[in-house]
This record gives C-alpha cells, structure tokens and sequence, in this order.
C-alpha cells in the first residue's frame, strides 16, 4: 500500500509539473504570436522598378521636428520659387496657400496689388530660394518657428541675392493630398528681405 501511495504522490507531481510547464509554453507561444503579428504590422513593403522594400511604420511624434521643418521648407520653395510664367507663378502660390493661412494669402494679395508678380513676367526675371535652416519649437503648440533664406533674383544681365527671414507658427490638420505633412503656417511673416550682393554675368 505504501508502494501504491508513492507512486500515486509521483505521478501527481509529474503531472502537475507537466501541466505547468504546457500552461507556461502556451502562454509564451501566444504572447510571442501577437508580438510578432504586431511588429509585422509596423512594417510595409513599396514595389520600387520592380524590388520590394521593407518601410517600418512610426508614430508621428517621432518624426515631429522633421515634418514640420519639410513643411516649412515646402512652403517657401513654392511661395519664392517664381519664373516669368503667369501659369507657374499662379500653380506655385496655389500650392503654397494651401499650406499657410490667410497671413500667406494676405501677402501674395500685397505683392500682386504692388505689380510684383507682372514685372517679373514683363522683365523676364526668375526667382529661386536657397534654404539655410529652420528653426521649429515642437515642445509647445502651436509650433514656433523661424525660417533662414537666400533669395537669388535672376535677370539677363546679372543676379542679384537677398537675404530673408521669416516667422510663424505652425498647427496640426488632417493631411490631404493639397497637404500631405498635415500642418498649418500660421502668422507668417517677413522680417528680413535685403539685399546682400549683386554678381554681374556681363
């Protein structure tokens, strides 16, 4: 009998230790199923000329700073990049309106009332915009911040270079595909446009 008892006591242990050990493999299957179900879901793969590549998914605060400097970046390329075209001009200003406020708009209404955007087309002049840095506090909203440029003003005869600064505040809005980066310029305005240094081409 005390044989028959031993043996009873073993075999439970045995199988609770077998139980356990299945509950715990279980558990660690499961859990390892959903985090690799969870990283393959951070991750999508592009077909580019024919190659898949892997792009990893990351959340926005992470790449805040970045966008929000593209943003403005964007921005100024399209509101100063200007060619003696009434269409381009009228296709860039589109564009950059769309990712400003009425400050922008108010802007452009001022330069055009001035005969700016005419005497670009009449002197067959062309305008381009070198950005140096921007500078964007994402610490507090809305986002501050202060953009450093070189205007380059290209006639015939020579070119002439202008250095401009410019400040705002940006806010977040749903992205669309007028504005992809999802931000708003808001209370934009030039606080430096002078001249620097004429370089003649005769």
């Amino acid at each position: 009998m005390k044989n028959i008892d031993t043996a009873f006591r073993q075999l439970r242990t045995l199988t609770i230790v077998i139980v356990s050990l299945c509950f715990l493999l279980s558990t660690y299957a499961v859990y390892k199923g959903f985090a690799s179900v969870q990283t393959s879901n951070d991750k999508i793969y592009l077909l580019a000329n024919g190659q898949a590549v892997k792009a990893n998914l990351s959340s926005r605060s992470e790449n805040l700073a970045v966008e929000a400097r593209d943003h403005v970046k964007t921005f100024h390329r399209l509101f100063f990049t200007l060619d003696p075209d009434d269409k381009a001009i009228k296709e860039n200003i589109t564009q950059a309106l769309y990712l400003a406020d009425g400050t922008a708009k108010q802007a452009y209404d001022d330069l055009q009332e001035k005969g700016f955007y005419t005497s670009i087309i009449s002197g067959n002049i062309s305008q381009r915009i070198n950005i140096d840095s921007v500078e964007v506090d994402v610490n507090t909203q809305p986002y501050k911040f202060n953009c450093f440029a070189t205007q380059e003003i290209i006639r015939s005869t020579n070119t002439l270079k202008r250095k401009l600064l410019t400040s705002g505040t940006i806010r977040e809005v749903s992205r669309s595909d007028n504005n992809p980066h999802g931000f708003l310029i808001q209370q934009w305005k030039i606080l430096v446009n002078q001249n620097i240094d004429p370089l003649n081409y005769k």
